[in-house]
């Protein structure tokens, strides 16, 4: 979020669930999020998922063998990568 400007007007856009701030008299200062859905938010900001995602991903793996398996083997690919890049 830029630092805000006093005095300046703002205006509020509401966008595939997420809302955007940015200044009405000045176009140098991009928009920033400042609030909506999570889920969208994160797509908003480029994440693969957010975390609304990844914990519905969890709960179905409960009922899902394949996708628990799945999941595990992600769970290890990252920790080898992790433990790679730390040494």
């Amino acid at each position: 979020m830029p630092k805000l400007i006093p005095g300046a007007a703002l205006e509020y856009e509401h966008r595939d669930g997420v809302v955007y701030a940015r200044y009405r008299d000045n176009n140098d200062v991009p928009q920033w999020i400042i609030g909506g859905d999570s889920a969208a938010i994160s797509r908003a900001q480029g994440t693969l998922f957010g975390y609304d995602e990844w914990r519905d991903m969890q709960l179905c793996a409960d009922s899902h063998p394949a996708l628990k398996k799945q999941l595990d083997r992600l769970l290890v690919m990252y920790y080898t990568v992790k433990d790679s890049i730390e040494d």
